[in-house]
């Protein structure tokens, strides 16, 4: 039953059209929520993703568009133009400069940036009045993000939920945003690695 829903969703996705005062509803919101996502400074945020291969939990911080997330087993650091990804089971660091499209895989919050170019924007019905729903569909089909379906906190304009679809994909990954907390001090050394906490990792620089 899962299966058939998440399908669901990519058909809808897929099939969105959109008349002109929708987007201008749809964009005239996102631009609220990235306008209070960067007036917050520091943030912290854990959520729980649930993907085709499972579910698993984890936490973000941000500070512009620099990140640092962490899952289980998985450390990715990005500065604003490099990024390192460190696993554990491999003790190795994978070093390299993304592009913006694959940010979007790795950081849920590229969004913020995202849906102002090359997407399709529509404001979607939601059952709960708390919150609102907008829907961004990819305008070419080679994007690697397809589709993303966002739930919006009507009072703090902070994200619930991410729903993303990728290219390739038949089944959405789920984002749920557990807890949000702004206003954090955040040193830019903390989205940087530092050889000194994993002296055994093997470091692989893929630029």
């Amino acid at each position: 039953m899962l299966n058939k829903i998440l399908c669901l969703l990519v058909a809808l996705c897929m099939g969105l059209t959109a008349a002109a005062q929708e987007n201008n509803e749809a964009r005239q919101l996102l631009d609220r929520v990235a306008d209070a996502f960067r007036q917050a400074e520091g943030v912290e945020i854990a959520f729980e993703v649930r993907a085709p291969e499972g579910t698993s939990e984890g936490r973000i911080r941000l500070k512009g568009e620099k990140f640092r997330l962490d899952t289980e087993g998985i450390t990715t650091w990005f500065d604003g133009r490099t990024q390192w990804t460190y696993l554990e089971n491999s003790d190795e660091v994978n070093v390299s400069e993304p592009t913006a499209e694959e940010l979007q895989s790795i950081n849920p919050y590229a969004w913020l940036s995202l849906y102002k170019n090359g997407y399709m924007l529509k404001m979607g019905e939601q059952a709960d009045p708390r919150l609102h729903k907008v829907m961004m569909t990819a305008s070419r089909q080679g994007s690697e993000l397809q589709c993303l379906i966002l739930y919006v906190d009507k009072q703090t304009l902070r994200p619930a939920k991410l729903s993303l679809v990728r290219k390739g994909d038949r089944e959405a990954v789920v984002v749920l945003v557990r807890s949000y907390q702004t206003g954090q001090k955040y040193d830019d050394a903390l989205f940087t690695f530092d050889k000194r906490a994993y002296p055994t990792a093997e470091v692989i620089d893929l630029r």
